[in-house]
């Protein structure tokens, strides 16, 4: 018999509607039902990838006796925290307060009547190993101190609360200074430069920070050119990339790089796309790295993109070896026995993807190999070809044939799916806006580099269904299943959008042509004329953040909207970045490009606020917050180019991160453009060897 769950829309909670455990959604009836009985809310927090969210669901969650003892002392429910991203930040910051450490799932304790936390941890076993105690021994323990400890458990609230309260309440400063964001910088650098000992995540908010830092001519401990070349080269090379197929995997459990945790995640390859895309503007033109893009791009078309043009959230660590398989097997779908390679390659080939790749016969995970590049030169025919094999193993089909390859939804759909090639990861077929939004950005900043035109094409279709799709009576929603708008949109699905708006606007400037009669025409995939489609709906966008997120006493923008935050313990400004950047990080960068497109000082303001709401945990913890100081740096640096059309379509394929392009049809005779600095003009420009002189000293100034 199915739980509440089964109706679910969310894939992860779905997952869920088979335990025997009376699982509630987060809603008001929950709430008020766990309040009315007295009983303390067991919430589960986790996502339909993550690898021992699913390990638990089929052991712990599972076991009857478990689910017993639950049903009859706690409330449980459980949480997509795709889809409520500020419910689970409230409760991963208690539980790192508790145990100095997060993760997922995040398995939290909280008392009916306030929904205060009171005890929390990740994974449970069913029975005690790897130093955790059993699940069914905790509850019992949980409810006993619940029942019999009243003192005890209200201090610990008290703590608690007082923490989270405290948390939300910063401590504004006056200091925007050059010197801050030097100590900004070279602090992030020194995390992406120095050398790690364990688990490898991609931490590209911080590789975008310090690529930031090259333009600048400061003395550091770490050489930031080399740091970001080096995070480049880990990401391309490494086996946290498909080389098989393109597209990211979500880190690697090892330092080197190798062995990857094997989900793939939209938001990770959004970031890495873009990255990489800007390393080689900047000058470090690894063959890897395009690549890497073209091959990543090339994945999100064949399997992430849905048919109205959306992009699809994630695909799973684990896949079944066989359609009779109990459970999946991590990584399957993308490692090779030594055997199998010598049965698939020819002599020569193998002998040269040996050379090329850490391929062994003993392997490097499990008994089998990981692919990972030994150098970042062009790959040969020979490598191309052995590859296009394993590429055909994989799926049934050869690459340059196989245009669309449909999604197992769900287990069930894996399973049974007339595959020709090895059964596949499921799929997440939800749409996120903020995670389509990096992607969009990614994609707009690869075609300003490499002026691909098909990545411009999907950029625009994924944008054009969130314009169209994701607004339900005059407001905007993060989520989108199967046609259905769910969820009001949260912070980061404001501020990245109206990023990837901008972004979109910039790289459309490049696919601009001078018609005879001086009009100036944007083509896009319908063929329709319009010079600032994209920059007129970030207007509208930004507007609506700004009536239903901004805090008019702390400065800053909340997470959630005014008229939705009424299920949440605390109402949080998110500034910390984690693999995605922060909300306010990226809010406050755009309202400094608003402000150069628009000439209106009243977005500068306002972005000068909320650096300042900020300033002192970027003082204090300048490691938690790099995409604050990107806004800093936007903010210290910002440089507007007005040129032509011509002029622009070149300037973008160049690394000027602190700079916007404006379309001018009225230039000065015999110049190619304007730069203004801030809030002052310079000379006009009469060769672009000198307005590229004065962009690139208005971007280190001072």
């Amino acid at each position: 018999m199915t739980n509440r769950l089964a109706q679910s829309q969310s894939l992860y909670l779905r997952k869920h509607a088979d335990n025997p455990i009376d699982w509630w959604p987060w809603c008001d009836e929950a709430l008020e039902t766990a309040k009315a009985q007295n009983k303390p809310i067991f919430l589960s927090i986790g996502y339909s990838s993550c690898h021992w969210c699913t390990v638990m669901e089929g052991e712990a969650f599972s076991d009857a006796a478990i689910a017993d003892y639950m049903n009859a002392n706690f409330l449980p429910i459980k949480v997509d925290r795709e889809e409520r991203p500020d419910v689970d930040s409230i409760y991963m910051q208690a539980l790192q307060m508790m145990t100095g450490q997060g993760g997922w799932p995040l398995n939290i304790f909280l008392t009916p009547d306030d929904r205060v936390p009171f005890y929390g941890g990740t994974y449970f076993p069913v029975e005690p190993r790897y130093g955790r105690p059993g699940f069914l021994d905790v509850l019992r323990a949980i409810r006993r101190f619940y029942d019999v400890e009243k003192g005890k458990l209200n201090s610990f609230k008290e703590e608690i609360l007082s923490y989270l309260q405290q948390s939300v309440m910063l401590q504004a400063s006056e200091e925007l200074s050059g010197e801050l964001l030097v100590h900004g910088m070279e602090t992030n650098t020194r995390i992406i430069g120095a050398g790690n000992y364990g688990p490898s995540f991609p931490m590209m908010p911080y590789a975008e920070l310090a690529l930031r830092s090259t333009r600048f001519d400061w003395a550091s401990e770490y050489d930031a050119y080399q740091a970001c070349t080096q995070r480049g080269l880990d990401l391309a090379k490494g086996g946290i990339y498909d080389h098989v197929a393109g597209g990211f995997h979500r880190y690697t459990v090892d330092a080197t790089w190798t062995v990857p945790h094997f989900e793939k995640m939209l938001y990770d390859n959004g970031q890495i796309v873009e990255y990489l895309a800007n390393l080689w503007s900047a000058g470090i033109q690894e063959a890897a790295f395009e690549r890497a893009i073209a091959g990543t791009v090339q994945w999100l078309e064949r399997e992430m993109t849905a048919p109205q043009g959306f992009f699809y959230a994630a695909q799973d660590a684990d896949s079944f070896i066989e359609p009779t398989a109990v459970e999946p097997e991590e990584g399957a779908f993308y490692v090779w026995s030594y055997g199998e390679l010598e049965q698939l390659l020819t002599p020569s080939e193998l002998a040269e993807i040996k050379e090329q790749f850490t391929v062994t016969p003993e392997g490097n995970f499990e008994g089998k190999n990981v692919l990972q590049r030994r150098t970042s030169e062009a790959l040969s025919d020979t490598i191309e070809a052995a590859l296009a094999k394993l590429f055909e193993i994989r799926y049934g089909s050869k690459p340059d044939t196989l245009e669309t390859f449909p999604p197992a939804r769900n287990n069930h759909e894996a399973k049974n799916g007339n595959w020709s090639g090895r059964i596949p990861t499921v799929t997440d077929t939800k749409m996120i806006v903020a995670w389509n939004s990096l992607m969009i950005s990614g994609l707009a900043r690869a075609y300003s580099v490499f002026h691909q035109p098909k990545y411009l094409e999907l950029a625009t279709k994924a944008t054009n269904f969130i314009l169209e799709k994701q607004w339900v009576e005059g407001r905007f929603h993060r989520l989108n299943y199967d046609g259905e708008p769910s969820v009001l949109a949260q912070s980061e699905d404001y501020a990245l959008f109206i990023k990837a708006l901008l972004d979109l606007h910039q790289a459309s400037l490049s696919g601009i042509r001078d018609q005879g009669s001086g009009e100036q025409q944007r083509i896009t995939d319908n063929g329709q004329s319009t010079t600032n489609h994209w920059l007129e709906k970030a207007f509208k966008v930004q507007e609506e953040f700004d009536d239903y997120l901004w805090s008019l006493e702390l400065k800053g923008y909340y997470n959630t909207a005014t008229d939705s935050s009424n299920d949440l313990l605390i109402r949080e400004r998110s500034y910390t970045d984690n693999a995605t950047p922060s909300a306010n990080g990226v809010a406050i960068a755009n309202l400094v490009r608003f402000a150069l497109l628009t000439e209106d000082l009243q977005y500068l303001d306002r972005a000068e606020q909320a650096l300042k709401a900020f300033s002192s945990v970027m003082q204090q913890s300048p490691q938690a917050c790099p995409s604050l100081f990107t806004a800093l740096d936007w903010y210290r640096h910002c440089t507007l180019i007005r040129s032509s059309a011509d002029q622009i379509s070149s300037l973008n394929g160049q690394y000027l991160p602190a700079s916007v392009c404006r379309l001018e049809s009225n230039l000065p005779e015999d110049s190619v453009g304007l730069v203004c600095q801030g809030l002052k003009c310079l000379p006009t420009a009469r060769t672009i060897e000198q307005l590229l002189e004065q962009v690139q000293r208005s971007q280190s100034r001072g």
